[in-house]
């Protein structure tokens, strides 16, 4: 039986958001999308982009994975979902901007990270989970440091390591050494609400907005290879 969360879900979406946004429903059908921003965010229920950015219908091009990492540019492989997806974001839909989300409490990150048995008998995570290593290996290791603090320390490298990865492929590399195309670095507290952009000049993150100090947590203006 199809959940009746979902059932209920898709009936207020009829009563209210649809007869709100069916003007653009329509164009959006009509025309096709053509949003100008890419997230890159992790597959977690809880960080959803559209809901984090409060997004309507054809704003945002997101793809999701575990702990929102991107591989580097290689054609050896047999699937590549999240360098498809990229692909037909750079190229076909000529984003603008590209936006690795990475979050608070990430449980890929923590299961790299941890010693204790995997997250699932499988192997996939394992190897999709191998991607930070580079990360991992820039930070140093975490004897005698907090486990939180390096958790929260890898959350951040994990970002830096997918913004490094997005230049290993030609199409995004060239665009933005044209100026055409952006690439950003954004963390998100899903305890506290709050927001952290990447300084690309600094490799800082700090709060998107400045009026909530107090709430504002550990990361502020923290660079991913600071000691």
């Amino acid at each position: 039986m199809f959940p009746q969360r979902l059932t209920e879900g898709y009936r207020a979406f009829l009563d209210e958001r649809f007869p709100r946004e069916k003007n653009c429903f329509e164009a959006l059908a009509e025309k096709g999308q053509s949003p100008e921003v890419m997230v890159i965010g992790c597959c977690d229920s809880r960080v959803s982009p559209e809901v984090i950015f409060d997004a309507s219908p054809g704003e945002l091009f997101v793809v999701r994975n575990v702990a929102n990492l991107v591989p580097p540019f290689e054609t050896g492989g047999d699937y590549h979902g999240t360098s498809a997806a990229l692909e037909f974001a750079v190229q076909a839909l000529r984003v603008k901007h590209i936006v690795v989300l990475g979050h608070a409490r990430c449980g890929g990150i923590r299961a790299f990270a941890d010693d204790k048995a995997p997250l699932s008998p499988g192997d996939f995570i394992g190897g999709w989970m191998n991607l930070i290593a580079p990360a991992a290996d820039r930070i140093g290791p975490r004897a005698n440091t907090d486990f939180s603090d390096y958790l929260a320390r890898l959350e951040l490298a994990a970002i830096e390591n997918s913004l490094n990865n997005l230049m290993t492929f030609p199409c995004v590399r060239i665009l933005v050494e044209r100026g055409k195309l952006q690439l950003h670095g954004a963390f998100f507290g899903v305890a506290s609400g709050v927001l952290m952009v990447r300084d690309p000049e600094t490799g800082e993150y700090r709060s998107m907005v400045e009026d909530m100090p107090h709430r504002v947590s550990m990361f502020s203006a923290r660079r991913v290879d600071a000691p």
